[in-house]
């Protein structure tokens, strides 16, 4: 029955989503502009009027493809049941190019590129060459037939902007990510938010630089570029959209977001500035085509805020060499997450509005009292937070103060089918190590569950730079001893790139418990981490706020919007007997309504969602005791000594090898988190060893399946 319903719900979500595209795609042509034109002119007297069809239309989908897709999610099992079975979707997930300029593209990505490029390409082809058919001069301006034509086509450049900005959104919702739906965490799908967000703010300087040249050949600039218009195009809207996002744009390159953060993530609130402009420039039929995603960010938003209050207490920290610091938070009971998720924490006493992401490297499977997570402390931030700790540390008092933390999340992927494999290969680089650490408790937990399928062998593969970051790995200093009987083997392969050869093993950095400080924190809050809501409860909320959001948009519409009734003549030729006057009322006037809307609709849900979490956290336990942080784990014996290496870094040519000598016909998954170079170096490893997969493919022989994990925005 389940299986049925999970079918039923995944059959409508691809109507949905074929449905939506197929309006963007029929959008451009005569018959759609004649069709819609019809349709508007039937629902304008009803009680649902234009606004309500464009917005059931255009809006909705999106809105309706969350909802299904969160009770899909709900529904699906979290762990694998079955081994992860070869097929063509599997060779579309591998990598197809690898370099420094681009990253890491599969197939399946460079084809969406493909089409949606074929589709910007068919779009502006549609509109200019219609446009060219039926060229008409524009009222207030004297241009001559190249001079119209180069407008029309600046014009048309603006709809390209609009279509990258239709999907620029969904990629960085986070409790209400629909990338969850085709196994993307957050972390990926960020990069896709910075192709859209490129390809918008290109689109829009074309558009808006040849329009100020038109006008500028014509030498009409000055009466043009300030007209805020009672109907139609608000140009100086659309002036200060743009450059409020080429503002966003030049502060998030990496140049500058990986230097000054903090000015990037400041600027980037603009978005606020700039979506509320593009309103009053575009108007309210072009905005409710990308509306749905800028809905549904806003709630995620709102959602997220509510989410990080009340603040938790940190437990404890282990200070690790290399300025590495373990974290130990209090979590509820019930918070139950999938290896590799993130959170997004906020330290108030450190700066009251910067968020980072961490890799959780505690199993919910293990541990149901706390969660852990490990900082490489390296920037501004995460230095402050060193010297807090070290300033605890040194500090001669009985009871250590407490540090109040805000966490957003868990995030993760919805199940663990990205380790339905027969074997996994997991190359770290130095704090990279961090989701490999949750991949290993969980499966170890999971071996005496018969139900539940995970990898039999794993080889972890760790580059550090000091033998010393091997002290990351304490907390699964248990399954490196290899005792027997195991279901599954873990072999351990260390490279230390930048010290000479030694006589240490793994063991003995592992024991030395010297080079671990811990600290224990008083807790003034009875708060532990909840995470996010249900999913359930999710779909539920967000179907209320698209509903208040009709009451409200109908409502303020007939309040706000003039109507006048038709003379006896007029009667008699239609079946209406009022009809909106939309020459006497200001365009402007329509777009004020959808806003008004969208803020009561959220905060009304956003109310709700306060008094049901007020509920939720009067019933809950009181967080874990001090004494449960956790202890420094001791490294018991060894059956077989894991390998060491100094002065070099790993020859992934050489470990593939090894690997299919040892897994003959078996589906590797390959699991790399580092630097970039690392990742490229593994990436075209696995891309020379698995060969393009067809059916008829040689299947005694080990595949590769690649899966790049990034916790660095």
């Amino acid at each position: 029955m389940e299986n049925t319903t999970l079918v039923i719900l995944k059959m409508l979500m691809i109507l949905i989503c074929a449905a939506w595209i197929a309006l963007w795609i029929l959008k451009p042509t005569n018959l759609w502009t004649k069709i819609w034109h019809e349709a508007e002119d039937r629902a304008r007297p009803t009680l649902f009027g234009y606004y309500g069809l464009n917005f059931a239309v255009s809006t909705f989908p999106v809105i309706a493809l969350a909802i299904i897709g969160f009770v899909y999610l709900h529904l699906l099992p979290r762990k694998p049941r079955i081994r992860q079975a070869r097929s063509s979707a599997t060779a579309l997930s591998n990598p197809l190019v690898v370099n420094s300029i681009v990253g890491i593209l599969s197939t399946f990505e460079i084809l969406l590129v493909f089409l949606f490029v074929i589709f910007l390409v068919w779009t502006y082809y549609a509109r200019i060459s219609n446009d060219f058919k039926k060229l008409m001069p524009v009222k207030s301006l004297k241009l001559n037939t190249w001079q119209l034509k180069y407008l029309r086509v600046a014009t048309r450049f603006g709809l390209l902007a609009e279509a990258c900005l239709a999907l620029l959104l969904l990629p960085i919702l986070r409790g209400l990510s629909l990338f969850r739906l085709l196994g993307i965490q957050f972390e990926a799908s960020v990069r896709y938010h910075i192709w859209l967000g490129t390809a918008m703010i290109f689109f829009a300087t074309i558009h808006g630089g040849s329009t100020l040249f038109v006008w500028g050949v014509s030498h009409h600039i000055q009466d043009e570029m300030w007209r805020w218009q009672k109907t139609g195009r608000i140009y100086l809207a659309g002036e200060i959209a743009l450059v409020t996002g080429l503002v966003m744009w030049i502060t998030s390159l990496p140049q500058i977001r990986r230097k000054k953060f903090e000015f990037f993530y400041y600027t980037h609130h603009l978005y606020i500035i700039f979506l509320i402009f593009f309103l009053f420039h575009a108007g309210d039929r072009h905005f409710y085509m990308v509306f749905g995603g800028i809905f549904l960010f806003g709630l995620d938003k709102l959602l997220r805020f509510i989410q990080s209050r009340p603040e938790a207490c940190i437990l404890s920290a282990r200070v690790f060499p290399s300025k590495a610091i373990e974290l130990i938070l209090p979590k509820h009971a019930g918070l139950k997450f999938t290896p590799t998720s993130v959170i997004f924490m906020k330290i108030p006493s450190i700066s009251k509005f910067q968020w980072h992401s961490f890799s959780i490297t505690s199993s919910s499977s293990v541990d149901d009292q706390t969660m852990s997570l490990v900082v490489k402390c390296e920037g501004e931030w995460t230095s402050s937070l060193y010297q807090m700790i070290h300033a605890e540390l040194d500090s001669d008092a009985d009871q250590m103060r407490c540090i109040p933390v805000a966490i957003e999340g868990p995030y993760g992927p919805a199940t663990m089918d990205f380790l339905r494999y027969d074997s996994l290969l997991l190359v770290a680089g130095g704090i990279g190590i961090t989701p490999f650490l949750s991949i290993l408790q969980e499966i170890a937990s999971a071996q005496s569950n018969r139900k539940y399928r995970f990898p039999s062998k794993v080889q972890l593969i760790y580059v550090i730079k000091s033998s010393q970051e091997i002290c990351l790995l304490n907390s699964i200093s248990p399954l490196l001893s290899n005792q027997p009987p195991k279901k599954w083997h873990l072999t351990l392969k260390v490279f230390v790139t930048q010290e000479e050869q030694s006589s240490v093993t793994v063991r003995e950095v592992l024991n030395d418990l010297s080079l671990v400080r811990a600290v224990r924190f008083g807790t003034q809050s009875n708060y532990a981490v909840n995470g996010l809501e249900s999913l359930i409860w999710m779909a539920a909320l967000v179907g209320i706020t698209s509903i208040l959001f009709v009451i409200f948009l109908i409502s303020l519409n007939h309040i706000f919007v003039p109507v006048e009734k038709k003379l006896p003549s007029e009667k008699l030729a239609a079946p209406s007997e009022k009809v909106v006057s939309k020459e006497k009322t200001p365009s402007w006037v329509a777009d004020l309504i959808i806003l008004s809307s969208f803020i009561i609709a959220i905060t009304g849900s956003t109310l709700m969602a306060i008094l049901l979490r007020w509920r939720r956290l009067k019933k809950q336990t009181p967080p874990v005791s001090l004494n449960q942080g956790k202890a420094v784990q001791v490294l018991g014996p060894i059956e077989v000594e894991h390998e060491i290496n100094f002065g070099g870094r790993p020859n992934f040519e050489e470990i593939f090898s090894e690997l299919e000598k040892e897994t003959a016909g078996s589906d590797i998954g390959v699991l790399v988190c580092g630097p970039e170079s690392m990742k490229e170096s593994v990436a075209k490893t696995s891309q020379r060893k698995s060969q393009c997969f067809m059916m008829n493919a040689n299947k005694d022989k080990p595949y590769f399946n690649f899966h790049s994990l990034n916790f660095t925005f």
